[in-house]
């Protein structure tokens, strides 16, 4: 066989050519257009980061109030404000928000593709989350923030015990946000199934992959249940339905079913990415391949899978029958097996490998041990008498952080030491990066712990203040002193970030000698990604495939140019046989007008001027139009 040599120059030929065709100057224009997976993947990052600064000050805020007995720091008004505002801020506006930027930023890369299979979608989906996260938080402007609880109990969320807009914010604002959300999602699904590269098989799929995967897979059917009950109180609080009255022939469980079919597989919405941002580090810093690669991807599913039947051990307590608790019981045991897996497949390759303890290692060790904390409690839980004792309590409220804080947020961080320099191009502090880490740990430990031995002793979760000798007064301040650790940990990162960012060392195409694709282009990437999109042999191509050091596998190895216009390759669903060049959509500012008709009519609905939420309306239909209007663009321009 002969073997074809590229001419010199070849590479920096090719370059100039990428350059020139993806290219866009700089200006507001552009930066309301761009299109750029990688650009929205960070705006999906720091605009989480931020509601996670906001979240974190109001769980400051709460502790503060609940350091010690019969405190007045807060009303009860603003206390239930800012417990509920805690609770839509941490899950729908920082977690999922930062994993889908994370998402966002690492699938194209991970899988050799140029860009998400819809880019103007995407774009559309974070100008959406913006809007819906200024609605819903114009809401304290107007003193009338939500105030039932994230969970927002019926018949306590009606008109006829909150009669003002706090509830209305709520449910249009979860309307809105479902509609990022799952545009979001689709996204995800058809990005990995249909642009991965050349030999890309299933098997071969990065398991960071897989948990976006999983995560948008739940987002798709779990979502629905939720957008549906925020639209029946929606249409019970503005026009007289019945829905949730049990007066009116309704009734108030039906809130509790739809929300909590959504809500138990949030929990795993959230967790799922996080799982394989853990998987995605440890064999980078192990120096060795993930043990039991199949066993991982089988088990990330199959958490997705069984957390859909486990929704009414939220609600052991409002009187179902015994035959449909028992079931629920057995499938919340159920869930621990798949989740159980992924735990010892990590353990068996931190003791298999040869672990460096860097920072993004230590906040994976510190989500192992916090989640398997998290864990131990949950099936504990899922037993029918042990849950009854113990629901409302601080006790779910220490397991609720223990899984979510632990599945969520340290491997975040974990994953802004171990991808924040291919994002930024630079290398964060280690040293400062080891002080977060122990401040986060020991500050949640302390602040989260003390919190069983609350619900142990009878403590009732929203509660606003307590009286004294009650036994809980030292676990409270102990849960606070543990907040605010945590809280100056998170500090530290964030000001390692920006530091690092201006002025630490330069980190090179791949400084950790990582084994997927992202450690094959340049840090930061360009805007198209890669100089030619390989065909991949190995589940690990940085480390098998020596060809991928150069930074653009060469054609006559199997990479591919794909000049001559924005366009990636789409490929075939099971083994990523090439099918067709797939060209891109130009950047395009519709997909920002259209989020902001959509603003405009959320907020009239709200405060139901009827007429200018039509006009909000035809607006919305319009940018619609825009957005596909044909332009007789060419892929060359």
């Amino acid at each position: 066989m002969t073997t074809v040599l590229e001419p010199p120059g070849w590479k920096d030929e090719l370059t100039e050519e990428l350059d020139e065709t993806w290219h866009s100057p700089p200006g507001l224009h552009e930066w309301i257009s761009t299109v750029d997976h990688k650009r929205i993947g960070m705006r999906y990052f720091y605009l989480g980061m931020v509601f996670f600064i906001i979240g974190g000050v109001q769980s400051l805020l709460i502790r503060m109030q609940l350091a010690g007995p019969d405190l007045d720091l807060l009303s009860p008004e603003a206390y239930n404000q800012l417990f509920t505002m805690h609770g839509i801020t941490m899950m729908f506006l920082f977690a999922m928000p930062v994993l889908s930027g994370f998402g966002n930023y690492f699938v194209p890369l991970m899988i050799g593709a140029r860009d998400m299979a819809f880019p103007r979608l995407n774009a559309f989906g974070f100008w959406v989350l913006l809007g819906a996260g200024i609605f819903m938080y114009s809401s304290f402007a107007m003193g009338a923030a939500p105030n039932d609880g994230w969970f927002n109990y019926l018949p306590l969320a009606g008109a006829e015990y909150t009669p003002g807009v706090n509830i209305d914010f709520y449910t249009l604002g979860l309307i809105f946000l479902g509609v990022s959300s799952t545009g979001g999602a689709i996204n995800f699904i058809v990005t990995i199934l249909k642009l991965r590269a050349p030999g890309m098989t299933l098997n071969r799929i990065p398991i960071f992959v897989w948990g976006e995967l999983a995560m948008a897979l739940q987002i798709v059917f779990a979502l629905p249940a939720l957008s549906l009950a925020a639209v029946l109180l929606t249409l019970e609080r503005k026009f007289g339905f019945h829905f949730f009255d049990k007066t009116g022939g309704g009734d108030p469980l039906l809130w509790q079913h739809l929300f909590w079919i959504f809500g138990h597989p949030e929990v795993y919405i959230v967790a799922l990415p996080g799982f394989g941002i853990a998987s995605a580090i440890i064999p980078t810093w192990c120096r060795r391949p993930m043990v039991g690669y199949t066993y991982i991807v089988i088990g990330e599913l199959a958490v997705a899978l069984v957390g859909f039947g486990v929704w009414v051990h939220h609600m052991f307590a409002v009187g179902l029958s015994n035959i449909t608790l028992s079931f629920i019981s057995l499938a919340s045991f159920m869930v621990v097996i798949p989740s159980g897996i992924q735990v010892f497949a990590w353990l068996a390759t931190l003791v298999s490998g040869r672990p460096k303890l860097s920072s993004a290692m230590w906040f994976v060790l510190g989500f192992i041990m916090i989640f398997v904390i998290g864990g131990v409690t949950g099936p504990m839980l899922g037993a029918v008498v042990l849950n009854q004792a113990l629901t409302d309590s601080y006790f779910v409220v220490a397991h609720l952080h223990y899984v979510l804080v632990g599945s969520a947020v340290f491997p975040i961080f974990g994953a802004v030491y171990h991808w924040g320099p291919k994002m930024t191009g630079r290398i964060l502090d280690e040293r400062l990066g080891k002080v977060s880490f122990w401040f986060m740990f020991v500050g949640f430990n302390l602040a989260f712990f003390p919190q069983h031995l609350l619900g142990v002793l009878g403590m009732p979760r929203r509660i606003y203040t307590y009286d004294e000798g009650l036994g809980w007064d030292a676990y409270n301040l102990a849960s606070t002193v543990g907040a605010f650790l945590l809280a100056l940990g998170i500090l530290v990162t964030i000001v390692n970030w920006y530091r690092s960012k201006r002025n630490g060392p330069v980190a090179g195409n791949d400084p950790w000698n990582g084994e997927t694709l992202e450690w094959y282009t340049s840090s930061p990437p360009p805007h198209y990604n890669f100089v030619t999109v390989p065909t991949i042999r190995s589940r690990e191509p940085m480390w098998d495939q020596p060809e991928l050091a150069g930074g653009a596998q060469a054609p006559s190895e199997g990479g591919r140019s794909l000049t001559g216009g924005h366009v990636t390759l789409s490929t075939s669903l099971l083994d990523a046989r090439p099918q067709a060049i797939v060209h891109m959509p130009h950047a395009s500012p519709w997909p920002f007008y259209f989020a902001v008709a959509l603003t405009l009519l959320f907020f009239m609905i709200l405060v139901e001027l009827w007429y200018v939420a039509v006009l909000a309306g035809v607006a919305s239909v319009m940018t619609m139009v825009g957005w596909y209007w044909p332009r007789h663009e060419t892929q060359e321009t």
